[in-house]
């Protein structure tokens, strides 16, 4: 028993003298991540990038200070030219209709609109065409959706179309669908 104890012992003692040394305190990344937020122009001035900083912090112990950086800030910086006249964007809508199941709905973002008679909004293609039906034209497939239908203003791309319109810019109606009355 005694020897078994002893044995024990012994191994625990050279496994200690063994194992690498870790700091005490060694900073936390979320204690990294506020350092950089806080420094980060003056870091990013002198070249540094955040896995590199956030290697030499976490290296660092809690208690010690960041040596002090010999860092002028940066002259003022001119804002780039402005760009070129904005094209015609499609500002389609992005929130799905609160009336319809939960699913999911893609964020379109601003698109160019290639053919004249697309319209960005629905109030547009209306005034434009006033006693018409507005379609939704998916303009990647080349198929319009009518109003109620559960892919009307919720594809990828598209615009808002008078109904007339579509045949002329080589749309067509889609096949699982059928014209609503008109009110």
């Amino acid at each position: 028993m005694r020897k078994t104890l002893f044995l024990l012992g012994a191994a625990s003692a050279v496994a200690a003298s063994l194992a690498p040394a870790v700091p005490a305190a060694a900073k936390t990344i979320r204690a990294c991540e506020t350092e950089w937020r806080a420094n980060k122009d003056a870091l990013q001035a002198t070249g540094k990038k955040k896995t590199e900083f956030m290697t030499e912090c976490r290296a660092q112990t809690a208690s010690a200070k960041p040596a002090p950086q010999d860092v002028t800030p940066p002259a003022a910086v001119t804002p780039p030219p402005a760009a070129a006249a904005p094209q015609k964007r499609s500002a389609a809508p992005t929130t799905p209709d609160p009336t319809t199941k939960s699913r999911r709905v893609f964020n379109r973002g601003p698109q160019v609109l290639d053919v004249e008679g697309q319209f960005p909004t629905e109030a547009e293609a209306k005034a434009h065409c006033p006693r018409e039906m507005v379609v939704w034209a998916n303009t990647d497939s080349k198929v319009y959706h009518f109003p109620g239908s559960r892919t009307y203003g919720k594809t990828r791309k598209g615009a808002y179309m008078c109904e007339s319109e579509t045949a002329g810019a080589g749309i067509r109606v889609a096949k699982n669908e059928k014209r609503p009355p008109i009110r």
